[in-house]
């Protein structure tokens, strides 16, 4: 049956897969993102809202004729702190408050594995505690309190944690991989490069979304982790790209306790874009139980950590002449490496 999608941060990395994926299955899509929707393939197909939404009034006008909201509009960790309470934690109170208002009883919330921090254990499960790393983990975690105040309230929300994503316009922290495997260079990473490191493909994230849009309300409204059912470790799976870049180039380790302090150093001075949450947990086991997921929603993943990333890599390369980098710090911009671009000729 034909719905109406609300998709915020709809011209966002996510967002814009989101859109496809809703329009290729004959639903009806209103996109609503702050920033500039130029998707000439998608344009005449779903309905454009430039605006913000921590602004009430813009959120209503997105609103209008929407059966399902897919919230999944959010500030990155590279934005000031400012900009990300004020972007991930009113702007979700506003769209969930928006929504009650409008009578819609769905609001699909796109949260963060982010929130189980720097953890102790694994496999991460969904009552696992959570903590914060930096203003982003922190505000992730409060958009889920505010997530579960509106539960209270009756809209049925489904959280979803989805681990990091990749995929067709995912660039960000993987372009330094890719430029630099398709530039005939070695790949550094911290530590051994051994430690279990789950992803996930961004097309298998929007169909566990699909099943959170579209299940009955007694087994969505919960929290979901999300991720690759196979992975391996970053020494396998960058590997991969690197094999597929063709120039018999290797993965090289680095010792991680001097990697991190200069990468902080760095960070401070705005000499790079590699952020705390990425540094901190690269060279340490990442992954999260996808069981609850499979079990009440029915998910089954279809790409590895390496089949998502030669996806991502793939279409990186047919996009690489038109690229730049940028001060941009969306997962959509190609990011300035500052004082990496030094580091890239060592290896």
């Amino acid at each position: 049956m034909k719905k109406r999608f609300l998709v915020t941060g709809g011209a966002g990395f996510l967002g814009i897969n989101l859109v496809r994926n809703l329009l290729a299955k004959g639903q009806e899509v209103t996109s609503l993102d702050v920033a500039l929707f130029d998707y000439p393939d998608v344009c005449g197909q779903a309905r454009i809202v430039q605006g913000d939404i921590r602004r009430p009034e813009d959120v209503r006008t997105a609103l209008k004729d929407v059966d399902i909201v897919v919230h999944a509009a959010a500030v990155l960790p590279l934005y000031k702190p400012e900009d990300i309470f004020s972007t991930d934690v009113e702007g979700t109170r506003t769209v969930l408050e928006e929504s009650v208002r409008h009578g819609i009883s769905r609001v699909i919330h796109i949260s963060s594995t982010a929130v189980y921090g720097i953890p102790d254990h694994h496999p991460l499960l969904e009552s696992d505690k959570l903590q914060k790393v930096g203003p982003y983990g922190e505000a992730k975690i409060a958009a889920e309190r505010v997530c579960e105040e509106y539960r209270a309230k009756g809209l049925s929300i489904p959280i979803v944690r989805p681990k990091s994503f990749i995929g067709p316009e995912r660039l960000g922290v993987f372009a330094l991989l890719y430029e630099w495997a398709s530039d005939g260079h070695n790949f550094p990473i911290l530590g051994r490069g051994d430690n279990p490191y789950q992803y996930l493909d961004v097309e298998d994230l929007c169909e566990a979304i699909w099943l959170c849009c579209t299940l009955a309300d007694k087994t969505v409204n919960d929290t979901f982790n999300i991720g690759a059912e196979v992975y391996g470790t970053p020494r396998t799976d960058f590997q991969a790209v690197l094999d597929a870049a063709g120039f018999g180039k290797r993965v090289i380790s680095i010792p991680e306790a001097p990697a991190i302090l200069l990468l902080r150093i760095l960070e401070k001075l705005r000499l790079s874009p590699i952020y705390k949450w990425v540094y901190e947990t690269a060279g340490k086991e990442s992954f999260v139980s996808i069981e609850k997921a499979r079990q009440r929603l029915g998910f089954a993943p279809k790409y590895s950590n390496v089949d998502a990333l030669l996806r991502n890599y793939n279409w990186y390369l047919s996009r690489k002449g038109e690229l730049r980098h940028s001060k941009g710090i969306s997962h959509r911009d190609q990011w300035s490496q500052g004082a990496l671009r030094l580091c890239k000729a060592l290896f």
